[in-house]
């Protein structure tokens, strides 16, 4: 069972950027694909991006390919989600969510707490 923390959402203007990180415990984290997802107010979850176990493949929802960018370091234990170019309508709470099983894509059930990204305008 993995475990996750998300940190690093803030209050940035549009335009800024941002940098979320994806802390999980547990040995076999780097058998686990890794998500991002967000969630405004009122609606569903929306993936986002997500990164192979062994993190040689990238997947991005199109709202968000060219602007941000998932990566991580199985040596930290550690999923990031780089976000450039932000814009209001990027306002949510993102998490970050673990496949349920090693080597699999999905589904993603094994959810951090959330961290809140806003961008004013």
């Amino acid at each position: 069972q993995v475990q996750l923390v998300e940190s690093g959402g803030g209050l940035v203007q549009a335009g800024g950027s941002l940098r979320l990180s994806c802390v999980a415990s547990g040995r076999t984290f780097s058998s686990y694909a890794i998500a991002w997802f967000r969630q405004a107010p009122g609606k569903e979850r929306e993936f986002l991006a997500a990164i192979t176990w062994s993190g040689d493949n990238t997947y991005y929802e199109d709202s968000v390919k060219g602007r941000f960018t998932i990566s991580r370091d199985n040596a930290k234990n550690t999923v990031y989600l780089q976000m450039n170019s932000l814009k209001p309508e990027d306002t949510a709470v993102y998490y970050c969510a673990a496949a349920s099983k090693p080597f699999v894509p999905g589904p993603y059930d094994n959810w951090g707490q959330g961290t809140q990204v806003t961008v004013s305008s």
